[in-house]
């Protein structure tokens, strides 16, 4: 998407310089051509990219039926994230830090116990709120093991800058131990 709009951008800086140009050093174009041309045929088939991009890349994570997805419950309160779901031995909750396994979807309900808050891991999702009474349910996806961090990214009140949390995706051999009841 970053390619996409530097490439915009290229187009009208060039068309913003040729304004500037002497008379008579460029021979003269019609203005129906750059209108046309530069202002509609070109923006268009760029955005037109971006778009088919963006669904492709957003259709990746929706929320579907799949058996390898992993359910997550993660609940907000000032000023902390708390995720809680099934391990070998029963619930396994983990204030502050949500264990994911690399390469398997997650399926990450949203809850909260007090004013709305919203879950961000950037490099991870897009953000999704938590709403006091409503279920939101987002899909994450770490495509390799290591931590990414997450945020609240709704003012929730005044301890709202520190209401962040860590996400550790493991290898299979790291999950297996999370799931057993190691950290």
């Amino acid at each position: 998407m970053l390619a996409g709009g530097a490439a915009i951008l290229v187009l009208v800086c060039a068309l913003l310089a040729l304004a500037f140009r002497p008379r008579g050093a460029v021979r003269d174009t019609s203005v129906r051509r750059w209108i046309v041309g530069g202002g509609l045929i070109f923006p268009t088939a760029i955005l037109a990219v971006l778009l088919a991009y963006g669904l492709v890349v957003g259709e990746r994570l929706l929320p579907r039926e799949d058996p390898r997805t992993i359910r997550v419950v993660a609940e907000a309160s000032r000023w902390q994230w708390t995720f809680a779901q099934p391990g070998n031995a029963g619930m396994i909750r983990t204030p502050g830090v949500l264990h994911i396994p690399a390469g398997r979807p997650v399926d990450v309900e949203l809850r909260t116990l007090d004013v709305i808050h919203a879950f961000w891991v950037p490099r991870l999702a897009g953000k999704l709120d938590a709403i006091p009474g409503h279920r939101n349910v987002l899909r994450i996806e770490a495509g390799q093991p290591g931590m990414y961090y997450g945020l609240c990214a709704e003012y929730c009140g005044i301890g709202h800058a520190g209401h962040g949390f860590r996400v550790i995706a493991h290898d299979a051999a790291g999950w297996a131990s999370f799931q057993a009841g190691g950290e």
